[in-house]
């Protein structure tokens, strides 16, 4: 998927470069185990556990966070893992897990530290919801943590509402719910 619109017309552009301007975003499915896809998880995981531990996690930290973490289910029919590139440049990640039937997860959204600013992460966002409709859900939910301010504003800031919990673990401290069906239709 391709972002519509110039960059210039998108409230981002204003702290663009002239260079940024004329790139541009695309968002497409990927399977999870590719060399770039396998890439940006890690450094996704390596991302949220440094701020969370406050330290860089280490190698062995980011390998066990990575075992068994489900990402298998990030393909159709149960889920999809997409790819965020900019200026043909991967730079992003996220995913959409169905729960059940209607529901779906959000999950893994990340773009490496110098991308953000770049209207990127709002228009992943909305990737992601396209491909959970197309899997059938008309709902997203989502968990995260407290410390991640920028990624609650970016959901607040698209209609993302609190809900009480779905699920529980370590790094859960905040859940997330919107109505697909009526963001569509907006």
């Amino acid at each position: 998927m391709v972002l519509r619109g110039r960059p210039a017309d998108r409230p981002e552009a204003g702290r663009m470069s002239a260079a940024d301007q004329v790139r541009t975003w695309t968002f497409a499915p990927e399977a999870y185990d590719t060399p770039v896809a396998s890439a940006l998880r890690r450094t996704y995981y390596d991302d949220v556990a440094s701020s969370y531990w406050g330290r860089p996690a280490t190698t062995a930290e980011v390998d066990s966070g990575l075992t068994n973490d489900g990402v298998e289910l990030l393909t159709p029919p149960t889920g999809q893992f997409l790819v965020a590139r900019y200026g043909g440049e991967p730079v992003g990640c996220g995913g959409v897990l169905l729960l059940d039937e209607g529901r779906a997860e959000l999950t893994r959204v990340f773009l490496l530290p110098e991308f953000r600013g770049k209207g990127g992460a709002s228009a992943l966002l909305g990737s992601l919801e396209d491909a959970a409709r197309a899997l059938g859900a008309t709902r997203m939910v989502l968990n995260t943590r407290l410390d991640l301010v920028e990624a609650r504003a970016l959901y607040t800031r698209h209609g993302y509402a609190e809900i009480p919990a779905y699920c529980s673990g370590p790094y859960m401290e905040i859940w997330y719910g919107k109505d697909l069906v009526a963001a569509a239709a907006v």
